[in-house]
């Protein structure tokens, strides 16, 4: 079963900038309008980079329906719903639908370590409950569940389920992803895998780094997309290092600090996330001044 395709190329997983313990929407929406005059090719809202975990309903809804506005169907446009409550996760995804979204990006139920079944039964009851179309998202290293290739069969089969944000280490997984093609549509879910993720048949990328380097994550796909995969090579190869301290800590704190520095945002996290250590926020810098020559 062909799926629609809801974007190709680099999409940015949005922090939600902080300040003073509230939402900075001032900040929020100058880092919708660079993303937009960068040519994103779309933005996720109130995902994991969003720090979601730790907004309430209400900040949430206020959160999609900003977006929703500040963006004006300038490019897609998804919300992030998922969360280890299955009911819970209904509701936001129809309250995503109804404020207006291209889609939403869930992730497997966190904590509670769903059973083989259990997983299945919450992608699919989700499903039966909205048309708004899904894009799954296995992160094994945050859920402690790997959506298995059996379940992603099965799960495939739903009309509404479309892709899938994969973060995790393995190319092997890449190569078996690949086999479903335009069923579930593959977006690498890590900035590092990128090259490998579209070299096997993804379509895209769901971007941490592109908070700051929208046009060179942008870059990246269109090199792979047109097989020039020497420039891609290259261009991973030069993000590497970056990448790797947007990871020396939990994200987002890396990525907020680092954008803290460019004058974007503050570098507020909310607990149990902290702003880096010292010597953690000086490699950050050293990181981010090699590549002072990117956009």
């Amino acid at each position: 079963m062909k799926k629609h395709l809801i974007f190709k190329g680099a999409a940015s997983a949005l922090i939600t900038p902080m300040k003073n313990g509230k939402i900075d929407y001032a900040a929020f929406s100058d880092i919708i309008e660079h993303q937009i005059a960068c040519g994103i090719s779309a933005l996720v809202v109130g995902g994991t980079t969003g720090e979601a975990a730790t907004l309430s309903v209400s900040e949430r809804y206020e959160l999609y329906s900003f977006a929703k506005d500040k963006i004006n169907g300038r490019t897609k446009l998804i919300f992030g719903t998922g969360t280890n409550d299955t009911d819970m996760v209904i509701k936001h995804t129809k309250t995503a639908s109804y404020i207006g979204c291209d889609a939403v990006l869930a992730v497997t139920p966190y904590y509670n370590k769903g059973t083989y079944k259990g997983v299945t039964e919450h992608y699919k009851k989700i499903a039966s409950m909205t048309d708004v179309p899904i894009i799954l998202y296995n992160v094994p290293s945050r859920t402690g569940v790997n959506l298995t290739i059996e379940q992603l069969s099965e799960l495939s089969k739903c009309e509404s389920i479309v892709g899938i944000k994969e973060a995790s280490d393995s190319i092997d997984r890449f190569a078996e992803l690949s086999v479903f093609k335009d069923e579930l549509y593959l977006y690498a879910g890590n900035d590092s895998q990128i090259l490998p993720t579209l070299a096997l048949g993804g379509v895209g990328v769901i971007s941490v780094v592109s908070n700051i380097f929208p046009v060179a994550i942008k870059r990246l796909c269109d090199e792979c997309f047109a097989g020039d995969l020497d420039s891609a090579r290259a261009h991973q190869t030069e993000l590497l290092n970056f990448i790797k301290a947007m990871f020396v800590e939990t994200n987002p704190s890396p990525i907020k600090y680092a954008m803290s520095k460019m004058g974007m945002c503050t570098s507020d996290v909310r607990l149990p996330l902290f702003i880096p250590e010292e010597k953690n926020r000086q490699i950050i810098e050293d990181r981010l001044s090699e590549l002072s020559h990117l956009k």
